[in-house]
């Protein structure tokens, strides 16, 4: 038996509902956890600092919406056992054939899931280079300008304000922003 890992193509907004339904037939097979077909399904997520309301907010974003992963040993049975399972559109391949994910993609994505843990989570900043904003915060309470730079390490972003006339960059904290 060989073990590789699939993906799966489920119902958008599904991905927890398929998992834990391949968890609960992963639960009831009577075999040994060694030798059982299927092994393991998990949806890779990513923590993220999204500003909700004014204020930042960790939450949890999938990586892949509408995908789940399955650790298992292809064959007919279990093909047939997570086919069935409600949610399943089905497997990520070609012509009807699941295509295993090749061990980089594996460990990569693993590797994402257990960086996440580790380090603090990513802060998404809502701007874009180019977009017109009004600044509400700070010295610069009610100058408008364009991002010219976004720095998601810092949370900051580099706007071009005009001063007498003359464009200058201001660096400031996003939550002192907002979009046109």
């Amino acid at each position: 038996m060989e073990h590789r890992w699939y993906a799966i193509q489920t119902t958008s907004g599904h991905e927890n509902k398929v998992r834990s339904l391949v968890q609960r037939k992963i639960d009831q097979d009577p075999r040994e956890s060694a030798v059982r077909p299927i092994r393991q399904a998990l949806v890779p997520t990513q923590e993220v600092v999204e500003i909700k309301n004014g204020k930042k907010v960790t939450v949890e974003r999938k990586l892949f919406p509408g995908y789940v992963l399955v650790e298992m040993d292809m064959n007919q049975e279990t093909l047939h056992v997570i086919n069935s399972i409600q949610g399943v559109i089905k497997f990520v391949g070609q012509e009807r054939l699941p295509q295993p994910l090749r061990p980089d993609e594996v460990n990569r994505l693993l590797g994402i899931a257990e960086e996440v843990e580790e380090q603090a989570p990513v802060e998404e900043i809502p701007f874009l280079v180019g977009q017109a904003v009004a600044i509400t915060e700070g010295p610069f309470t009610d100058f408008n300008g364009t991002v010219e730079e976004v720095m998601p390490d810092k949370g900051k972003v580099r706007v071009s304000v005009s001063l007498f006339g003359r464009p200058t960059s201001v660096e400031l904290d996003y939550l002192q922003l907002k979009a046109y």
